[in-house]
This record gives structure tokens, sequence and C-alpha cells, in this order.
């Protein structure tokens, strides 16, 4: 019977806690919206909007800064907060050149494959805040056409012993990841080209990669080229929904302070050394005015990946090349 109470006292205490982002004209929940603690720490609302949030949770946090694609971002108190935050949709206008209408020409279907590596030491332990993005370059003056992009992801054995065993039971996981595309600005992600809000849940089934198809969303690569990037979410559960997951370990220094460690999320990430130019850059998500790093040496990265000269996550993409008219 105590356990019983427990368990009902705990439900309630997360009921009441429970925050819904909103969007202010429509009423419709916003989707997946960025929550940050001002710290370099934060969360995300799930597929409804929503989040849990208290005091006993996060004593520490005084003001929540709420971001999402599309809408201004919201600055607010933590005292005394509501159970709806209202988003205020904020027009922006798109690369034209990169969202269009769709082709009838004929066209050549090219594939750029991904770089595929099991191997754990190869690997980016991917945390919640951090975001990937992978530059293309446009080396062509036709019209081409993004249909699907593979992200690599490495699969572990159960069995350390097996690990370099194909046939060996992997590890499961099942992991929620948001995908943005952004323009090239100078050689660094600019300004982002599709309010598509893009999510899609790996599981160790997928094998050695996750396939992406986007050709209904009628993505047109610009002439300078974009960048596709990739967030991890966290856990989900078998239906595919965001679980309120443990997102940093506690961790006490000798003078007895506090630090937060983000925790990782599987899949692992492979990055690899086969690809000529540096195309892969980083970024902190939960940083008011984040900006974006080169994954390089030198550029105040530190990462045992970089020590072994592995500079890129190898996204493959497959695209449609339009003949002229």
């Amino acid at each position: 019977m105590p356990r019983i109470i427990l368990i009902i006292l705990l439900a309630s205490q997360f009921c009441s806690a429970q925050i819904t982002v909103t969007d202010s004209i429509t009423k419709y929940p916003v989707s997946y919206a960025t929550i940050s603690f001002g710290n370099g720490n934060g969360i995300f609302a799930d597929d409804a909007g929503q989040f849990i949030f208290t005091e006993a949770l996060y004593p520490d946090i005084d003001s929540l800064f709420i971001s999402a694609l599309g809408f201004k971002d919201l600055n607010i108190s933590t005292q005394n907060l509501p159970k709806q935050l209202y988003l205020q949709p904020q027009a922006a206008e798109l690369d034209e050149i990169l969202i269009g209408s769709t082709l009838n020409r004929k066209f050549k279907k090219e594939i750029l494959k991904p770089y595929l590596d099991d191997d754990y030491y190869n690997c980016w332990l991917p945390t919640i805040e951090s975001e990937i993005a992978v530059y293309f370059p446009k080396r062509t003056s036709k019209d081409q056409k993004l249909t699907s992009i593979s992200f690599p992801i490495a699969l572990e054995s159960k069995d350390w012993s097996k690990r370099k065993k194909s046939n060996s039971d992997k590890k499961k996981f099942s992991t929620l990841f948001k995908v943005k595309f952004y323009s090239n600005n100078k050689g660094v992600p600019g300004k982002v080209l599709s309010y598509e809000t893009t999510v899609f849940r790996a599981t160790e089934k997928d094998g050695d990669a996750y396939t992406l198809n986007v050709e209904d969303y009628n993505i047109y690569i610009p002439k300078d080229g974009f960048f596709v990037s990739l967030q991890v979410m966290g856990y989900t559960d078998k239906a595919g929904k965001l679980l309120p997951n443990k997102k940093y370990k506690e961790i006490k220094t000798r003078g007895k302070a506090t630090v937060k460690i983000p925790t990782n999320f599987r899949p692992l990430l492979p990055f690899t050394n086969e690809i000529e130019t540096k195309n892969t850059f980083i970024k902190r998500v939960f940083i008011n005015g984040n900006n974006w790093v080169k994954f390089d040496k030198g550029s105040g990265i530190e990462s045992s990946l970089l020590k072994r000269d592995l500079f890129n996550y190898g996204i493959g993409i497959t695209y449609n090349t339009y003949k002229d008219e």
C-alpha cells in the first residue's frame, strides 16, 4: 500500500509539472520546441509540445528560453510558470531556390553513399546539447532535387568480445532525431531553409544507416550548396513517443560543487577520414546566441576523433539531376 501511494503521489507531481508550448494563433501544440536553461543545458518538448519542469528537478534555473522554427523566441521566468506557454509565429522569407514546385523533366538519379563504420572508437557520442551539420556543395548549374538522406549509425554488439562479427546480437535502442536544412553562409551554416519539423526514430533494426525520404518536400539544392544537420532528442518508447530522459549526470567536484555532464545517447555516429574536405560543423544548441564551429583542430574542440584525424560525419544523399529544357 505505501508503494502504491508513493507512485500516485509521484504521478500527480509530474502531471502538475507538465508544461505545454502552443502556437498563439492556431492554439496547436508546437512540436519538439527547444527549452534552454540559459546555463548551457536544456530539454525538448515532445510531439504534443509538452515538457516537464519543476523547481525540485531544476532548482538552480530561474528562467527559460523557448525557441522553435517559425516562431519568435520566448524568455520567461520559472517563478509561477503557467501550464501553457504561447509562441508567436514569425514570418520569414525562405530560400526560393531550395523550396520549389515539382519538375516534370527527365532526370538522372545520383547517389552519394554514406560512410559506415561500427568501430566504437571512431564514433561521435551524441548528446542533446550538440547539433552536427554536414555541408554538400552543388557541382552543376542544373536543377537538382534532394530525394533522400542516409545517416550512418554504429551498431554495438551486446557481447564486446564479438563486436567485430557482423552476425553478433546488437544492443537495442530507440532514439528520436531532429533534422534541419541550412543555407551556406560563407562556408558555415546560415539561415534555416525549411520550417518543416522533420524527425525520425532510429533503432538497431535499421542497420548501419537510417535513410530518410524527403522527396515530397520538393527540396532543390541552392547554387552555393547546403547543410544537413542532425540533433539527438532522446530515447523513445516503442510507439516513438519521446521519453523524459535523464539528460545530464550530476557529478560533485572536490570543492563540493555540482557539475552537470551531458548524457550520451545511442546510437553512436561514426566519423571518417575518407573525405578530403572538412565539411562537418557542430554547435551547442542550448547556449543562447550559439555559433557553429568547424570540426577541426585549432577550433577549440576537444575530441579524440580529431586526434585520430577523423574530421567528418559521412552523411549520404540521393538526388535527381534534371536535364535542361
